[in-house]
């Protein structure tokens, strides 16, 4: 299991660095010249532009340089977390990034806890009730929250509210030291939101892990010995069935962390998602690589963590 463990560390480090290349010359290509852009301060109106002062901030960014040594400094400093400065606010990325991180992982690691604790027992439920009414009920569902986008259910939720029940969710954050209450209450819709489309994937695979565990000949001879369906279902079939859920959980908690920048720009959540879309209008360099190789490291290490665990879970399985 150490070789495979080594073999998968280097892979995500290769992949790393592909992301962070990828995500380099995309923004040294893409139309626009952040040195304009700072220069004019966001203002098109402007005419007359000294060549002279645009060139000295393009100096000062370190934007003059061949591209192969901005990509060089640019990785040094990312693993010594010196993330530099925002070209436009000057403040560093690193401390924002820091202040920011919290409200991201907060979100996400409530909308997982709601995903998991409401897909997995309709998942199961679903199994144990094959082609019941509440089997099609849980299908349907499932099917809605794998097909509406969570986008349009936060849109929905924010027009509905408004226009028929005269609510809207919160929109000043509070954070959760300051006040819990407050915090959870602007948290609970997103988290609510984004958690019901990860429990569709998880209740649909919990389904058809346990079908498949529940035709197993274990099971079988477990009510054969006249052992309750209670027992049967979730101390034999339950903790087979989970094996393959585990990936699921694991992903998606990736995927939440790094998919919250629509729901963070929604209801106005400071999070890093929110960073990030303000930082591509900008074209902030600095913080948009910054923070796309964050997402990218998360999402390996979960992978990674995740594989990992299998062997923790099933001691049958076992890594060449």
């Amino acid at each position: 299991m150490g070789k495979y463990v080594i073999r998968r560390i280097l892979q995500g480090f290769l992949t790393m660095l592909m992301v962070s290349l990828l995500i380099f010359m995309i923004l040294r290509i893409a139309p626009g010249d952040v040195a304009l852009m700072i220069y004019t301060q966001g203002d098109e109106s402007i005419q007359e532009i000294d060549p002279v002062a645009l060139e000295k901030i393009r100096e000062n960014l370190g934007l003059n340089e061949p591209l192969p040594v901005q990509y060089f400094h640019w990785m040094i400093d990312l693993a010594t977390m010196n993330w530099g400065e925002s070209y436009f606010s000057g403040s560093s990325v690193f401390h924002d990034f820091k202040r920011k991180l919290p409200v991201t992982l907060e979100l996400g690691i409530l909308s997982v806890l709601i995903s998991t604790f409401m897909g997995i027992p309709l998942g199961i439920l679903m199994a144990v009730r094959q082609d019941k009414v509440s089997d099609y009920v849980g299908r349907i569902f499932s099917l809605g929250g794998l097909s509406i986008p969570n986008f349009w259910i936060a849109t929905m939720l924010m027009i509905i509210g408004l226009y028929v029940f005269n609510w809207s969710p919160p929109l000043e954050y509070k954070g959760i030291t300051e006040d819990p209450i407050a915090n959870l209450t602007m948290l609970w819709w997103p988290a609510i939101i984004v958690g019901y489309s990860s429990a569709a994937t998880k209740a649909r695979m919990m389904r058809s892990s346990m079908l498949e565990v529940l035709r197993q000949d274990y099971v079988r001879t477990a009510r054969s010995k006249g052992l309750s369906p209670m027992i049967v279902t979730y101390r034999h079939a339950m903790a087979n069935a989970l094996l393959p859920v585990v990936t699921v959980i694991g992903v998606s908690f990736a995927v939440i962390i790094s998919g919250s920048v629509i729901m963070e720009n929604i209801f106005q959540l400071p999070g890093l998602g929110q960073y990030l879309i303000s930082a591509m209008n900008d074209r902030d360099y600095n913080v948009v690589q910054s923070l796309v190789t964050f997402f990218s490291v998360w999402i390996i290490l979960t992978n990674l963590l995740v594989d990992i665990s299998y062997a923790w879970l099933d001691p049958r399985i076992r890594y060449d």
